[in-house]
């Protein structure tokens, strides 16, 4: 008995350590595998390389030339079907280096005309090229203006019906495709296992010309907005690795790109970057009014002295905001409606087609959803809370002016915003430092809008330049240098009261500023030679210099 014991007992250690060499043998072909893909990649860059003559070679190709073979086609499909007469800055370069197979990244201001870059060269050759974008808005938007076009593109999202579904699955598989773009969202890649399945056989068809992404900064986790169903997009370079892939986006640092690059495989992709500056939009950050109402009425006011009937957005922190404020214009004569992820997809595109149409003129939309609609004439983005994030905050006054006339970019500073943000970005890699930096650019009265846009995504820039196009550079704030040591150390003295009677962790921004000027529970050093506006911006300036957090 005890001898079979004994031999249950080796069974048991022989059984886990075959187990445990099947998992390490199954981690070792894993990565295997990987390199495989990797010297792959690398083997046929290296070939395509070799095989540039010298006039070819990366180093020295003209990307903006018009002496490619598909360069007579490109330009007559621009103007034929595009209607337009010539290209904008780094579209024709971008154009040419996709049709030459070479991975992408494109970096152009918003309203600079990206999705030219994807959308002309679809019309080359008789393959379908995948778009994938996060914004289900943005899509509509952009098959509206295509089929207007006279071009067929598709959409496939959670309200797809299973007939446009299987056309769409044809024809991706069909030798004569009927439709050039495919719209996705990242969640098709990473949770469809048919669609992937589908998209296989795209590819073996020699169907799948290319695969655009947009927002593509959303890829790195050093970006403003990462999302996580963008890390799997990685995967699309391993299995389809003949397909060029072009990422876009209207904002990227340095560091930012080169993560994108090695999180999507495309360690050799072309960056092209644009220059940053929209002449024609006015940058205005202005000290928000105590009460909602306040708020609203100087929004109205505004409205009604310079954009009569002329359309707009708001940017809201929360979806209840949008509601409110939405309300709120209506009563007041100024036709609006909200726009924000709860909505269902039937009423975004209500509301969407409705402030294409000018029906309505104002679209009130949460910052954290982004609006993603291209309408051209847009004359005023107003912030009624400021965003998360210099990224951000560019990305959505960007969507003002685009069709070059003059545009006004207003953001709202409020001190309770600046502690209901720190709350929503707490738990993202870089959320707080995005955050400083947006609280920076809002509490500079000095220094040019632009300079200090330009500056953060590492371009030079002369305030001369500007042209009195923003606040600042105009005089519109009136400033003068104060020695503010003794304030500072009076409000580390009111934290540090409230610490040492266990109310530390109740302390809010509101109470500290209450509390210095000599009320409420936690009161101190009372600073009443400033006013509340003034003990607001001192503290926020100590958050900024992280004196106190």
């Amino acid at each position: 008995m005890a001898a079979l014991k004994d031999l249950d007992a080796e069974l048991s250690q022989v059984t886990a350590s075959l187990n445990k060499i099947q998992t390490e043998l199954q981690a070792l072909l894993h990565k295997q595998e990987n390199l495989q893909e990797r010297k792959s990649q690398l083997e046929s860059e290296i070939n395509r390389r070799r095989s540039c003559s010298s006039s070819k070679d990366e180093e020295v190709t003209n990307w903006s030339s018009e002496d490619f073979p598909w360069s007579k086609s490109v330009r007559s499909i621009l103007k034929s079907t595009f209607r337009m007469d010539d290209f904008r800055s780094k579209q024709l370069e971008a154009i040419n280096a996709t049709l030459s197979g070479r991975d992408v990244i494109l970096i152009m201001s918003t309203g600079g005309g990206k999705s030219l870059t994807y959308q002309l060269p679809a019309l080359v050759g008789k393959g379908i090229t995948v778009v994938i974008s996060p914004l289900v808005s943005l899509m509509e938007d952009q098959i509206i203006s295509l089929n207007r076009f006279g071009i067929e593109a598709k959409l496939l999202n959670a309200a797809s019906t299973k007939d446009e579904v299987k056309h769409v699955h044809q024809s991706m598989t069909s030798q004569s495709p009927s439709f050039r773009l495919l719209y996705v969202t990242p969640e098709k890649i990473s949770k469809s296992k048919r669609f992937m399945a589908q998209l296989e056989k795209c590819y073996k068809s020699v169907n799948l010309n290319r695969i655009a992404i947009d927002e593509v900064h959303c890829a790195s986790q050093w970006g403003n907005d990462f999302r996580p169903d963008y890390k799997i997009l990685g995967i699309l370079k391993r299995q389809f690795p003949k397909s060029p892939i072009i990422g876009l986006t209207a904002t990227s640092t340095d560091k930012v790109t080169e993560d994108t690059k090695k999180m999507l495989n495309i360690p050799f992709a072309l960056v092209f970057k644009t220059a940053l500056d929209r002449r024609n939009l006015f940058y205005q950050v202005r000290e928000k009014p105590n009460t909602n109402d306040d708020v609203i009425k100087d929004i109205v006011q505004l409205i009604n002295s310079n954009f009569k009937n002329q359309p707009g957005i708001i940017y809201c922190f929360s979806r209840k905001n949008c509601a409110e404020v939405a309300s709120s214009l209506n009563k007041r004569g100024i036709k609006s409606s909200e726009y924000h992820a709860q909505l269902t997809p039937d009423d975004k595109t209500k509301v969407h087609h409705m402030w294409s149409d000018n029906n309505i003129q104002v679209i009130c939309a949460t910052i954290a959803f982004g609006m993603g609609i291209d309408k051209p004439n847009v004359r005023f983005v107003i912030h009624h809370s400021m965003s998360k994030s210099v990224e951000n905050y560019y990305q959505e006054s960007g969507r003002a002016g685009r069709d070059g006339s003059p545009a006004l970019c207003l953001l709202y500073f409020g001190f309770t915003d600046v502690f209901k943000q720190s709350t929503m970005v707490m738990t993202e890699r870089t959320g707080l430092d995005n955050l400083n930096q947006m609280i920076k650019y809002c509490l500079d009265v000095k220094s040019c809008r632009r300079n200090l846009i330009s500056t953060y995504f590492g371009e030079a820039w002369s305030s001369i330049s500007c042209h009195e196009m923003c606040d600042t550079c105009s005089g519109m704030h009136k400033y003068k240098n104060c020695d503010v040591t003794s304030a500072c150390q009076s409000l580390i003295s009111t934290i540090r009261l409230a610490e040492s009677k266990g109310d530390g962790n109740r302390l809010t921004g509101s109470k500290v500023v209450e509390a210095a000027a000599g009320r409420g529970k936690n009161k101190s050093l009372d600073l009443k030679s400033f006013t509340a506006s003034e003990i607001q911006r001192i503290l926020l300036h100590m958050l900024h210099m992280e004196y106190i957090r």
